[in-house]
């Protein structure tokens, strides 16, 4: 028999928007139940980079273009979108350095979701620069290789903008909730959300924060450790689980 190969590993990017108010939270969104992917659970917002994430005429829209790679350039404007998409969250700047406080226009935000507007032309139109300088790398998750999808996704953290509200699509994503770390936790633990075990972990750091500053600071002084979990065989149950130095401590799951 011819053993299978690996699905190919695609990149991701995903954003940790946080701030506080009144206490700590970072923003979530629920997937809809017919996405194929973590159909609706509660996660960051997310997801594959376009081709034109990487296109150079990014260079004249993006704040701190110059100190990253290509591949950091791609995923950090692929994260930016996708808040755009799925929240109505654009972290961005106006030209005099300002704060960009504007609305998402729906109809705009379902263009680009669809493929039918650029975002770049979006962002041209804004007269706005991406804050590419304001997302720091948080984490960084591998899909286990038994998996049919897989994806290399790095994690980024950014204070939320601070008068710019959040608001679901209504297609992928069929809700969008400031949470608590440790309340998002307890909606998990109680069944009340269904939240997987990279976001579980993920939030599991969130909470060792005591504000946004702090989870920004944190992240900072982190080594980014590429984690991809592995099926162990215990006490005839299949557990998933990831390496011990991998910065979230014993960690483990058992899966059907």
């Amino acid at each position: 028999m011819t053993e299978q190969k690996p699905a190919e590993v695609m990149p991701a990017a995903t954003i940790l928007l946080v701030r506080d108010e009144p206490e700590f939270q970072v923003l979530m969104v629920k997937r809809h139940h017919q996405i194929d992917f973590a159909s609706g659970a509660l996660v960051f917002p997310g997801g594959k980079p376009h081709f034109e994430d990487s296109s150079g005429e990014w260079a004249a829209y993006s704040d701190g273009w110059e100190r990253v790679d290509a591949t950091q350039r791609m995923l950090k404007i692929a994260a930016i979108r996708e808040a755009y998409e799925e929240a109505g969250i654009l972290l961005a700047a106006n030209r005099d350095g300002s704060p960009f406080e504007g609305g998402c226009d729906p109809d705009s935000r379902r263009a680009v979701e669809q493929g039918e507007r650029s975002f770049l032309d979006v962002v041209r139109e804004a007269d706005v620069i991406l804050r590419l300088d304001c997302l720091s790398e948080f984490a960084r998750w591998i899909t286990p290789v038994f998996m049919k999808k897989r994806f290399d996704t790095w994690f980024y953290v950014a204070h939320a903008p601070a008068r710019q509200i959040a608001a679901c699509d209504g297609y992928e994503m069929v809700d969008a909730e400031w949470l608590s770390p440790h309340g998002a936790l307890e909606l998990g633990r109680s069944g009340e959300r269904t939240i997987i075990f990279p976001t579980r972990l993920n939030l599991e750091l969130l909470s060792q924060a005591s504000s946004a500053a702090d989870c920004v600071d944190r992240a900072h002084a982190r080594t980014i450790v590429p984690v991809m979990p592995q099926v162990l065989q215990r006490d005839g149950k299949n557990i998933l689980t990831i390496p011990e130095d991998a910065g979230y401590g014993p960690a483990s799951e058992v899966i059907g």
